[in-house]
């Protein structure tokens, strides 16, 4: 029997201890998220339906995005045993400079109808972090902004063609002028994808309200106290801003792109230039052979052509195919700091993040964003110590294996050639 007794105070004082409480509203709400998909739980919460599911949706079927998750999570990790790694070195070299982590900020359209902040909170947070930002074509914050919001830090700039060419040479100049040092040419994007949830909330630039959007509004006076008391909403580098986002790319985006188009801008731009967009081993074979600085393997966040290849499966064959010594990097469903790490020992130079960018700075604008980049960054050296790994440069494809859910069917044997029925003579 074990002995009972009468509880001692003090011995219950210290088994007891009260968390102290946290009055700063937006610090506890963003202490309590532990992942990124938390970060998405608080923006869906703070943000109007018509923003949020501008960020967090993709085209047609959404099915190129629920794919490149999906792949990212069917990974097994093969770690290391008693191959210590206490300490880890997440820094990488890339395009000529350096990043304190694997990962940058990809290029995201209207982000100041998310977030008032927009470009500004992620620019300054990628700079306090040590990585790359990347502006957008369709930003809210013009080229120069972001230089001051970022004056040290490494700016990438991307750019769309458009049909009125002397608009992207424009571009392309004051980029340079302001010190981007890298260009991404973006080649995904001749017409704008179906975006079907912004076709049902009536998503417009500048917004178009409705009953539904008021209602929906309502019970997030913030936003709009935001949104309504801060500069006003429109691109920072085109001057046509009405219309949906679908009216507003088939507008100023050309189907006619070429490499062509590429050459001209790689003679305008005088730093890295890397093409964004690649979806197949040919291409990304022939734009390394042109002697492009890297190729971004990329379905453009699920937002374009829906049941695109997904680019974590891509990735491992294009490296195969350029050699593991040519800058091949990755975006599009990333959500953890383990997809990362999974992307760069299968032969990944840097990836990129997109949506997780977005839902923190939903959740919290500048101070978001840093949370964001807090969650990954201990994501990425959680899984390398416990792969036992202490360098990006350790890791290799050994470490991860794709486990297969969407595997192609055998081809059907082609169809002998028909003779085509005799037509009536004419006259």
């Amino acid at each position: 029997m074990v002995k009972r007794q009468l509880p001692n105070p003090a011995e219950l004082l210290e088994l007891m201890q009260f968390k102290k409480p946290e009055l700063n509203g937006k610090k506890r709400r963003l202490d309590s998220a532990l992942t990124i998909h938390d970060l998405r739980t608080i923006a869906k919460r703070r943000t109007p339906k018509a923003a949020f599911d501008y960020t967090d949706g993709a085209a047609e079927g959404e099915l190129s995005l629920t794919r490149a998750r999906q792949a990212f999570e069917d990974i097994e990790f093969h770690p290391g045993i008693l191959r210590p790694a206490p300490q880890v070195d997440t820094t990488v070299q890339i395009l000529g400079g350096s990043s304190a982590l694997p990962f940058g900020i990809a290029p995201t359209g209207f982000t100041r109808l998310m977030q008032t902040e927009g470009e500004i909170a992620g620019a300054s947070a990628a700079g306090a972090a040590g990585i790359p930002f990347t502006l957008s074509t369709l930003g809210t914050t013009s080229i120069e902004e972001v230089k001051r919001a970022n004056p040290h830090g490494r700016n990438w700039f991307q750019l769309y063609v458009m049909r009125d060419r002397d608009i992207s040479y424009g571009l392309v100049r004051r980029a340079a002028e302001a010190g981007f040092d890298t260009l991404q040419f973006t080649v995904d994007t001749p017409v704008a994808g179906a975006r079907l949830r912004d076709k049902r909330n009536g998503f417009a630039i500048p917004p178009q309200l409705t009953l539904g959007t008021i209602v929906n509004a309502i019970p997030r006076p913030w936003w709009w106290y935001d949104f309504l008391t801060t500069p006003k909403l429109e691109f920072a580098s085109l001057s046509t801003t009405g219309g949906t986002v679908g009216e507003l790319l088939n507008a100023a985006m050309d189907p006619t792109i070429s490499y062509d188009d590429l050459a001209i801008i790689r003679d305008l731009w005088p730093g890295k230039i890397v093409v964004k967009g690649v979806q197949n081993v040919a291409d990304s074979k022939r734009l390394i052979d042109s002697g492009v600085d890297g190729i971004i393997l990329s379905n453009h966040g699920g937002r374009q052509l829906d049941r695109a290849p997904i680019p974590f499966h891509l990735l491992p064959h294009v490296v195969r195919e350029v050699g593991k010594d040519a800058t091949v990097m990755i975006d599009t469903g990333i959500m953890n700091g383990a997809d990362i790490v999974a992307a760069m020992a299968l032969g990944a130079k840097f990836t990129l993040i997109g949506r997780a960018y977005l839902y923190g700075l939903m959740a919290g604008g500048r101070e978001g964003v840093d949370r964001t980049i807090a969650i990954l960054r201990d994501e990425i050296v959680r899984t390398m110590k416990l792969l036992g790994v202490s360098s990006l440069a350790e890791l290799e494809p050994a470490h991860v294996t794709q486990l297969a859910r969407l595997v192609p069917v055998a081809q059907p044997a082609a169809r002998a050639a028909r003779p085509r029925p005799a037509t009536a003579a004419k006259g």
